[in-house]
Formats: C-alpha cells, sequence, structure tokens
C-alpha cells in the first residue's frame, strides 16, 4: 500500500486552518492578545513554582521531620490562579474547545459570520460571570458592615487566598469580555473585506 508523502495539512485544507494558528496569539486577537500571551509566561512560571516548593515540602517533611505550614495552600494558590488565567490565555490564541458538528459544515462566509455571533455570545457571558464574580468579591474583601477585610483560608496560616483567587478571577473574566469583543470586531472587519473580495 503506498503512503502519500505530502503533509496532512496539504491532504486536508481543514488540518491547515486548525494547525496554522497553533502555539501562537490569533491574529484577531490584537494588542490585547499579544499582552495575555506575555503574561502566560509567568502563570507558566507559577506552576513550575509549585511543584517546586511540593518537593522542598517532602523534603522537610520525610527527610527532616519538620513540616511547613504554607507550602500545602501557597502551591493550592499557584495552580488556581494558573488555571484561572488558562482560559484566558486559551481565549487569546483560538484554542479553546468547540463543538463544531455544524460549524464544520458550513461554507468559509458562514463560518465567519459565525464566529462573530459567537465572540458577542462569549463575551456577554463573560461579562455576566464578571458581574457574578463581583458579588464574590464583594464579600470576600468587605465585611457586612463595610471594613475592608480579606477572607482567609481559616487555617493556622490563615493567609487571604481566597480573597485573592476570587478578586483574580474577577480581572480575568473582564479581560476575557474585552478579548472576545476584539475577537468579534476583527473576524467582522475581515467579514466585511471577505465580501468585497466576493462581491
Amino acid at each position: 500500500m503506498a503512503v502519500d508523502p505530502r503533509p496532512p495539512e496539504e491532504l486536508d485544507p481543514k488540518l491547515s486552518a486548525t494547525s496554522e494558528g497553533a502555539g501562537k496569539t490569533a491574529p484577531e486577537a490584537g494588542i490585547l492578545g499579544r499582552v495575555i500571551e506575555r503574561i502566560g509566561y509567568v502563570f507558566a512560571a507559577a506552576i513550575v513554582l509549585a511543584a517546586i516548593i511540593l518537593v522542598f515540602e517532602i523534603f522537610m517533611r520525610y527527610a527532616l521531620n519538620k513540616p511547613t505550614l504554607w507550602v500545602h495552600e501557597t502551591s493550592i494558590f499557584l495552580c488556581a490562579v494558573s488555571f484561572v488565567y488558562g482560559g484566558l490565555f486559551c481565549a487569546s490564541r483560538n484554542s479553546h474547545i468547540r463543538v463544531v458538528l455544524i460549524y464544520d459544515a458550513l461554507s468559509p462566509a458562514w463560518r465567519r459570520r459565525f464566529d462573530i455571533v459567537i465572540y458577542l455570545i462569549s463575551a456577554g457571558a463573560a461579562t455576566f460571570f464578571a458581574w457574578a464574580a463581583w458579588l464574590m468579591v464583594k464579600q470576600a474583601f468587605w465585611t457586612p458592615s463595610g471594613s475592608f477585610r480579606m477572607e482567609g483560608t481559616g487555617t493556622a496560616w490563615n493567609p487571604p487566598t481566597p480573597a485573592l483567587i476570587k478578586g483574580f478571577l474577577f480581572l480575568v473574566l473582564i479581560g476575557l469580555a474585552l478579548q472576545f469583543l476584539v475577537l468579534a470586531v476583527n473576524h467582522a472587519r475581515r467579514h466585511r473585506r471577505g465580501d468585497n473580495r466576493t462581491a
């Protein structure tokens, strides 16, 4: 049986379109997407740091019999903020999970229309979730009487990481809503240029 020596993307144009943007910011994400991409390296480093301090905890606990109070909660915090940022990072790269049953059956012109609608709906959803996150932030940063108090974990160390994670989630959701709006606007511009070419 003969094997075609051409790369898979030459055999199937869909593979080329999918792999073309893999590993880099989507052009339609604009300047905001490039900033999000750069900041992403900080959160990638946070995952590595979490792994390092977990190894440190293993050494302290089992080699020196002096377990720490801070490693477990710090590693959870570092991983949590990295995972939260991951959604924004994926949106800037246009690499989030999609259900493409209908999308793949559409013509390129209709796909561009669907892209605009999908990004506008996503921006609305992110705005709604940002509002819901703000309700959590208010409870995490202020007491019912209005005085400032950051919510802690309630453990012996009691860091304010629950409040920090909720505040960070709120900021990321605002960034996500803005990124989806940028994607919608830039897809609309591309769609208009595409219509002009085919007219």
